[in-house]
C-alpha cells in the first residue's frame, strides 16, 4: 500500500514484452497532435514514462529508459536514450520490442549494460554508448532478474530465482497434471503472486571474455527473497568501492514468522572469506537501501524503529567498518530519510524526504547537521551525485516524471529530458493551490485543491473529495496514471485532496494518530476538507462526490454510512469493507496487527475491539448514496471478495451500485485498455450522479 515501485516495473517489463513488430513503428520520438486541449484517458496513456536512468562514470552523459504504450495492441515498449547532462545531444539508442530494463553504465564507461529478453529469457546484454555493437553477455539458465557491475569491472552480481521448496509434482511425480497447492504455512501468496517455491538469490560471477553461464550463490539454501518482495529491487544490493564486499538488505524469515514481522536486516558479504555479517543486528524494524561511502569506510541505510510497523519513519543510519560503530544520524529529524546517496568526498549524504505535502532533497553532513536542498510544489523521487551537481527525477500533479539537474547549493533545477513537452504544450491544465483547512480539533491541515482548466469563479462546479491510500502515505505532488488530478479537473470537477491525520511529512504525532483509529479523527479531517471547500460560491454543494483507493477505498465505504447526506456519489477502489474478513484474508499480518490493533477474537484488546466495531460493513443499514466498486482480482493484500461484499450489500439495500472487476489487475491497473476502461467507468459514474 505504501510505495510503488519495482513490482510495477517488473510487471511492465515481463508482462508486456514481445510486442508485435509493428509496435516499434508506432512509437516515435514525437507525440501526437491532439484534437482537444483537455486531458482524456487516451492522452494520459500517450505520455512517455521515464522508468530509470544511469549517469556515466565520467558524469558527462545520462542514459535513461522511456516506456510508451500502444492502446490498440494493449502493450508497452521501453527504449533507451542518451543525453549530455546539460540537456543537449539527445539520441535514441534502441528501437525494439524486446523487454528491457536494468540500465547501467559499465565502470569503464565504454559500454552500457541492460537486461533484455531478445534471446528469449532475460539476459545481460551490452552495447556501445551510441547503441551499436549489441552483444549478449550472459546465458544463465532461466534468465536473470537484474545485475550490477563490480566497481573494478572484473565481476558481476546478478539476481536469479532458485527453487527451494517442493511442489505437489515433486512430492507426487505421477501427478504431472495436478494443479493443486499444498499449503502448510502463512505467506503462501504475497501482493499479486502465489508462492511457487522459487526465491530470488544473489549470484556473483567473473566478468571475463567468456559468456556468463552461472556464478556463486551467496544465498545458497535460503528460502527467502533477496531483495525483498514486492518492492525491493537491485537498489537494495551494492558493491564496496574496492569490489571486495557486497552489502544487501533482506528478511531471513519464512511463513508465519515472515507474515508477522517487518524486521529486515542489512548483511555484509565478504567475497574472499565467504562470510556474511549482520550489521543491523538489534535494530528491530525495516532496514533497507544500504550504500557504501566512496572511501569504502562507511555504509549508510534507512531504518525503521519498530517491528511490525511498515509505515514507521525511516531513519538514517551509518555503520563504520573499522570499529563496527553504528550512528543514528537523524535522531532529531521527524521526517523520512530515503534513497541515501553519498557525496564524492564521503562527507555528505543526500536523501529524499517528505515535508508538508511535497517530496524534497535533503542533505546530512557528517558533522551532524541536516539541511534542506530543494523547495517547491513538486516531488523529487530520487537523487544522484553528478560532478558538482545532483541529478534527480521529479514530478508534480501537473507534470509527469522528467529528469533534472539540481544545484546542491541553492536547489535550483534545470529540466534536461523533456520527454513529454510535446503533449504538455498542447494541454490546458488546471491550477493547483494549497489550502489550509481548520480541523474539528482546531488544527491546520494542508490540502491541495485542483481547479478545472479555464476555471471561471462565476460558475458552479461539482467537487470531489480525494481520499488517500496507505493509510500512511503522503498526499504529495504526485503524478498518477490512474488517480490523476488533472484528468479529474479536465472533466469539470474541482478536487480537494487533504493531508488528513495519518500521513507523513507533518511530524510523528500527525503520522501516528491513525493507527488503531480508522474511524476517528482522520475521517473528521476528510469531512472538514469537503465542508470547507463546499462553502465556496463556485462549488455546487449539492453535487459532491468522494473517491479513493486502498485505505481511500476503506474511507469511501466508511463514509458511505457516516456522511450525513453530504455526498451524491461514491467510488471505492480496492478498499477494505469487512475488517473481520480482511484480517484473515490478507497476507501481511504485520499490517492488520498494527493498524487494526490485532485479531477480532481478542476480546480483551480494546484497540482491536474498537477498530472492528467501526468496520464499514457495520454501517450498511445507513447506506443511501450511489456507489461504484472497483477491484483487481489479483490483489492479494486486499482480496476482491471485499468488493463483492460491498456491492452485494448495496444492491440488497436498494442502493444504486455498479462493480468493475479487473481479473488481470492487482492493487494497481497496469495495462492500457484496462486503464482506459477504468477511467471511462469512473467518469461515467461521476457524470451520471454529479452532472
Amino acid at each position: 500500500m505504501k510505495k510503488i515501485i519495482i513490482a510495477v516495473l517488473l510487471f511492465l517489463v515481463f508482462g508486456l514484452s514481445h510486442a508485435q513488430d509493428k509496435f516499434a513503428s508506432i512509437i516515435t520520438n514525437t507525440q501526437p497532435a491532439l484534437s482537444s486541449p483537455y486531458m482524456t484517458p487516451e492522452v494520459l496513456w500517450s505520455f512517455g514514462r521515464i522508468t530509470e536512468y544511469s549517469v556515466s562514470p565520467d558524469e558527462s552523459r545520462l542514459v535513461y529508459a522511456v516506456r510508451y504504450f500502444n492502446i490498440e495492441l494493449n502493450k508497452g515498449q521501453t527504449d533507451f536514450y542518451i543525453i549530455k547532462t546539460d540537456g543537449t545531444g539527445r539520441k535514441r539508442l534502441t528501437e525494439s520490442s524486446d523487454g528491457k530494463f536494468g540500465l547501467k553504465w559499465r565502470p569503464d564507461g565504454n559500454k552500457i549494460g541492460y537486461v533484455s529478453t531478445r534471446s528469449g529469457s532475460p539476459q545481460l546484454w551490452e552495447m556501445n554508448p551510441d547503441g551499436s555493437e549489441l552483444k549478449q553477455i550472459s546465458d544463465v539458465p532461466d534468465g536473470i532478474l537484474d545485475f550490477k557491475y563490480s566497481p573494478d569491472g572484473l565481476k558481476i552480481l546478478y539476481l536469479a530465482e532458485v527453487k527451494i521448496d517442493k511442489t505437489v509434482q515433486d512430492i507426487y511425480p505421477d501427478l504431472k497434471k495436478a494443479n493443486g497447492r499444498l499449503i502448510t504455512d502463512l505467506m503462501y501468496r504475497h501482493w499479486d503472486e502465489w508462492e511457487d517455491g522459487n526465491y530470488s538469490h544473489i549470484f556473483i560471477a567473473d566478468r571475463g571474455t567468456q559468456m556468463i553461464k552461472g556464478g556463486k550463490d551467496i544465498n545458497e539454501g535460503e528460502g527467502w527473497d533477496t531483495p525483498m518482495k514486492p518492492f525491493g529491487g537491485i537498489e537494495q544490493i551494492n558493491w564496496s568501492p574496492d569490489s571486495k564486499m557486497v552489502v544487501y538488505a533482506t528478511k531471513k524469515m519464512r511463513g508465519k514468522e515472515y507474515a508477522l514481522s517487518t524486521n529486515s536486516e542489512i548483511y555484509l558479504y565478504d567475497l574472499a572469506s565467504g562470510n556474511t555479517v549482520n550489521i543491523s543486528e538489534g535494530l528491530m524494524g525495516y532496514d533497507s537501501g544500504p550504500v557504501f561511502s566512496p572511501d569504502g569506510r562507511m555504509i549508510a541505510w534507512s531504518s525503521m524503529e519498530r517491528d511490525g510497523y511498515e509505515s514507521d519513519i525511516t531513519r538514517l543510519f551509518i555503520y563504520r567498518l573499522d570499529n563496527k560503530e553504528r550512528t543514528y544520524c537523524s535522531k532529531d529529524f521527524e521526517q523520512n530519510c530515503d534513497n541515501a546517496e553519498w557525496s564524492k568526498d564521503s562527507k555528505t549524504i543526500y536523501f529524499n524526504s517528505g515535508v508538508r505535502g511535497t517530496e524534497e532533497i535533503y542533505k546530512y553532513d557528517l558533522g551532524g547537521s541536516i539541511s534542506r536542498v530543494t523547495d517547491g510544489m513538486h516531488n523529487y523521487l530520487d537523487v544522484k551525485v553528478c560532478g558538482n551537481n545532483l541529478i534527480a527525477s521529479r514530478q508534480s500533479m501537473s507534470k509527469p516524471t522528467e529528469i533534472y539537474l539540481v544545484n546542491p547549493s541553492n536547489g535550483e533545477a534545470k529540466e534536461i529530458t523533456y520527454v513529454n513537452k510535446g503533449l504538455l504544450d498542447q494541454l490546458r491544465t488546471g491550477e493547483v493551490k494549497k489550502r489550509m483547512v481548520k480541523t474539528t480539533d482546531n488544527k491546520e491541515m494542508l490540502s491541495w485543491v485542483i481547479y478545472p482548466p479555464d476555471f471561471d469563479p462565476n460558475k458552479k462546479y461539482p467537487a470531489l473529495l480525494f481520499c488517500e491510500g496507505g493509510p500512511q502515505s503522503i498526499v504529495s505532488q504526485f503524478w498518477s496514471y490512474r488517480w490523476n488530478m488533472q484528468i479529474m479537473a479536465a472533466n469539470g470537477y474541482i478536487v480537494i485532496a487533504p493531508n488528513r491525520r495519518g500521513v507523513p511529512s507533518f511530524g510523528k504525532e500527525w503520522l501516528e494518530e491513525i493507527s488503531g483509529d480508522y474511524g476517528g479523527q482522520n475521517m473528521q479531517d476528510y469531512l472538514s476538507a469537503i465542508d470547507d471547500l463546499a462553502k465556496e460560491p463556485y462549488v455546487n454543494a449539492d453535487k459532491l462526490g468522494a473517491v479513493g483507493a486502498s485505505y481511500g477505498g476503506f474511507s469511501i465505504y466508511w463514509l458511505a454510512g457516516n456522511h450525513n447526506k453530504r455526498f451524491k456519489a461514491f467510488i471505492a477502489h480496492d478498499g477494505m469493507f469487512n475488517l473481520e474478513a480482511q484480517y484473515l484474508e490478507t497476507e501481511e499480518m504485520w499490517f492488520v496487527n498494527w493498524d487494526l490493533g490485532g485479531p477480532f477474537w481478542d476480546k480483551n484488546n480494546t484497540t482491536a475491539q474498537k477498530t472492528f466495531s467501526i468496520s464499514p460493513h457495520k454501517y450498511i443499514d445507513k447506506w443511501d448514496t450511489p456507489i461504484l466498486v472497483i477491484h483487481g482480482e489479483k490483489d492479494y493484500r486486499i482480496p476482491y471478495t471485499q468488493a463483492m461484499e460491498a456491492f452485494n450489500a448495496a444492491v440488497l439495500r436498494g442502493v444504486p451500485a455498479e462493480m468493475l472487476l479487473l481479473p488481470d489487475e492487482n492493487h494497481w491497473v497496469l495495462s492500457p485498455q484496462d486503464g482506459i476502461l477504468w477511467q471511462r467507468t469512473y467518469f461515467a459514474w461521476l457524470d451520471k450522479w454529479l452532472k
